[in-house]
């Protein structure tokens, strides 16, 4: 199987935006969409379902994020990764995490040139800009730490000299959530790197139906070579710029800081999220806003975003582990408990 449908639920759809309710935004969000819908049509070419987890996918692209993928094998998790590189004309490299992989097989090596006598520094898959990280837990955490000045600065420092990233840059790793023979806990200062963790379930019957049909078609489409280029480097960061101009009033400031304060205090809890949370959510609703043709946040856009954000960033105590709950359900209880501004 490669496919599934996310059980994360999508944001609602661009379509029904406040446009269609005689709304027009003071910032121009048209292009913005019609890119979104074309990558979105792009994808749904080889993917069936899946589409909270393309929505996100989207949105954590327009954010400058880097994403967090886990579910059970053969969900497409790699396949929709790929995929939204081929979206955008830019780099694509992939690594395969394993235990013996070491910082420098990721990052690159100084090598040692017997023409000039001096040592010359050759790069390693992480000088792209749409990286793939193939089940991320199955590296050490020596190799897993190598990822930490990229994610977070954007640059490589090997041998005492930095070496940049060029943007775009964005990691999306993928990890099994069953498999834990052979695999290592992604340190908490990792977790808070990844702006958004999707979780990704089996698909409805109907999906699955869809994919055996479109298999039994022709494997032709299933690949991924279906999926033509949508956006430029440069046609990206415009709509980046974009979202960064969509208004936040600080009432909902406030709403985001209560959220991610309130996981801080919560009995449930013994990790709560940082601020780089708080910051997440800001910039997720903004993309989600902006996706939705709105140059402004709604409450309802931190409540689609908050989730994603904050499922990896929190630590349940051992009782509440022990009762059976999970991160997404205290999140929600947490989010109901705010009051929400009007």
């Amino acid at each position: 199987m490669t496919h599934s449908e996310d059980q994360d639920q999508p944001a609602p759809s661009p379509m029904e935006t406040a446009n269609d309710a005689g709304f027009t935004p003071t910032v121009p969000l048209t292009e913005l969409q019609q890119a979104v819908e074309r990558m979105r049509q792009e994808v749904r070419k080889v993917i069936v379902g899946q589409e909270g987890s393309i929505d996100l996918l989207l949105t954590a692209l327009l954010s400058d994020g880097h994403v967090l993928i886990e579910g059970a094998p053969g969900l497409a998790k790699t396949l929709t990764a790929k995929l939204l590189a081929r979206c955008v004309r830019t780099g694509f490299s992939r690594v395969q995490f394993t235990p013996d992989l070491m910082p420098s097989d990721l990052i690159g090596t100084s090598v040692f040139d017997p023409r000039t006598t001096a040592f010359e520094f050759r790069p390693g898959p992480i000088f792209s800009n749409i990286v793939l990280v193939d089940e991320i837990n199955r590296a050490p955490a020596k190799t897993q730490s190598a990822l930490f000045e990229a994610m977070e600065e954007r640059q490589v420092t090997v041998d005492g000299r930095t070496y940049p990233l060029a943007p775009p840059f964005m990691i999306v790793a993928t990890q099994n959530p069953i498999e834990q023979e052979g695999t290592y806990r992604l340190p908490e200062a990792q977790l808070d790197r990844f702006f958004f963790k999707l979780n990704v379930d089996y698909p409805s019957l109907d999906d699955e139906i869809a994919i055996l049909t479109r298999a039994q078609q022709g494997k032709e489409l299933l690949s991924a070579e279906n999926v033509q280029p949508v956006l430029s480097p440069e046609e990206l960061e415009r709509s980046r710029a974009l979202v960064r101009q969509v208004r936040c009033e600080d009432r909902l400031l406030r709403y985001i800081a209560a959220i991610v304060d309130r996981t801080r205090h919560d009995g449930s809890l013994m990790l709560g999220a940082s601020p780089r949370a708080s910051l997440a959510i800001l910039t997720g609703a903004r993309a989600n806003a902006a996706i939705m043709g709105r140059d402004f946040v709604t409450p309802e856009d931190v409540q689609a975003i908050a989730p994603h954000v904050l499922r990896h960033r929190v630590q349940l105590t051992p009782e509440r582990e022990m009762e059976g709950l999970t991160p997404d359900q205290v999140v929600q209880l947490l989010i109901k408990q705010i009051e929400v501004p009007r």
